[in-house]
């Protein structure tokens, strides 16, 4: 007959086990959590680099508005040549497509994708918040200075008579071609806050081909010159290049430790 084994003697082990005793497991440290979640930090901008874009899309828009300005809103051969093109080419359902697609390119949606951006971007409900606004603050703020200079300028839109879509206003820069570079940009910055690089890089390409969409069919409606959406983009992009400076402010940490406080222990600060 066998001895009995001591009270706690070890027993082997299976491969890769952990040792056991005849009174339970040998105690151990426990497994470690998942890593957390963090929000991705907020890349540092080259205020240098943001600047010079910033001017070069001023120094075209300013371009195409004092060609504009000089001509008293008469377009160039060019343009004209472009609004024949279209009227003599639209068909269904090319035509019905382009209505539908300019229609996003106002309204609602493009605030809507404002909100979403800044849902994306931000971290947490004061976070998230904060993006939200600034999102809508820049949108809402290009809107304003185009329909200023759009006001200034008082371009005559097509004839009346070559008109196939919703229009309003004076001509120049294109109100529908600026709200959707803006857009698609505040969105594309939204979901490259959130999503991976190869997300990211899908949805950016067709934000942009929206956007580009968008302004395009202005001109094939028959409601805008070619010029008129050029300077659209440049005003958009001279804008979101100058927003971009404050996306620290937008990207604030939520749990940023205040002055004379010391961050909580194991955690990270994302300036």
């Amino acid at each position: 007959m066998c001895q009995d084994e001591p009270p706690g003697h070890p027993v082997a082990a299976p491969p890769g086990g952990r040792a056991v005793t005849a009174s339970g497991p040998e105690p151990g440290p426990e497994p470690e959590p998942g890593p957390r979640q963090e929000p991705a930090p907020v890349p540092r901008r080259d205020t240098a680099t943001l600047l010079t874009v910033a001017a070069v899309c001023a120094a075209l828009f300013a371009a195409t508005a004092v060609a504009v300005s000089v001509r008293h809103g008469v377009p160039l051969a060019a343009e004209q040549a472009a609004v024949r093109w279209s009227a003599a080419h639209r068909r269904e359902p090319a035509h019905s497509m382009a209505g539908a697609l300019t229609a996003t390119g106002s309204g609602p949606a493009p605030y809507l994708m404002a909100v979403l951006a800044g849902l994306l971007a931000g971290w947490r409900v004061r976070g998230r918040l904060r993006a939200v606004c600034c999102a809508v603050v820049v949108l809402a703020a290009g809107q304003a200075i185009r329909y200023g200079l759009m006001e200034l300028l008082a371009r005559p839109r097509p004839p009346v008579a070559d008109w196939t879509g919703p229009a309003s206003g004076y001509a120049f820069p294109s109100g529908h071609a600026t709200t959707s570079a803006l857009a698609a940009a505040i969105l594309a910055w939204g979901i490259a806050r959130r999503a991976r690089p190869a997300v990211a890089r899908t949805w950016c390409v067709v934000l942009a081909l929206w956007a580009a969409g968008v302004g395009l069919t202005r001109v094939y409606l028959g409601v805008h010159w070619p010029g008129d959406v050029l300077g659209g983009w440049f005003l958009a992009a001279g804008l979101l290049a100058l927003a971009l400076l404050l996306e620290p402010f937008a990207l604030r940490g939520p749990d940023r430790a205040r002055p004379g406080r010391s961050a909580p222990r194991g955690t990270h600060s994302h300036e």
